[in-house]
């Protein structure tokens, strides 16, 4: 069970994963080494599954964020399947989902051409409805 000092904990970990310890026992009102061996348990009773970096898409070239609805053109979705495992550059995530589509894809692209060649290139295994995002 959680009490409030872990739900903070979490709470500030979320915000930045790379405070240093002092710090953030100075926030939730511990030492250092009471908040790390906090963080230590919930770690190993698996409510902190790790960490991660936020990156800077437009830094990296990738320019368009875009959601891909997917309508399969068959019953068997292997074609679809095979071409996305060609297209892992840019797909963060390829979903299976119910209601209007069969799959939702999450992509980045460097370019409108990028997008297009690889619209083009779906669009002989599947249908699609595009969504592009203006703003995060």
């Amino acid at each position: 069970m959680l009490d409030s000092t872990d739900m903070r904990i979490l709470e500030e970990l979320s915000n930045n994963s790379r405070i240093k310890m002092k710090e953030l026992g100075g926030k939730v009102h511990l030492t250092g080494q009471a908040t790390a061996d906090r963080i230590a348990k919930l770690e190993d009773n698996g409510v902190i599954e790790g960490y991660t970096i936020k990156i800077n898409q437009v830094k990296l070239g990738c320019l368009i964020h875009a959601f891909v609805t997917v309508i399969t053109k068959s019953i068997s979705h292997k074609p679809y399947l095979s071409f996305i495992q060609t297209q892992e550059q840019y797909i963060i995530n390829n979903y299976k989902i119910s209601g209007e589509g069969c799959y939702m894809l999450e992509c980045k692209f460097p370019s409108h051409e990028v997008l297009d060649s690889f619209l083009e290139n779906l669009n002989k295994h599947a249908n699609y409805k595009l969504s592009i995002v203006i703003k995060k």
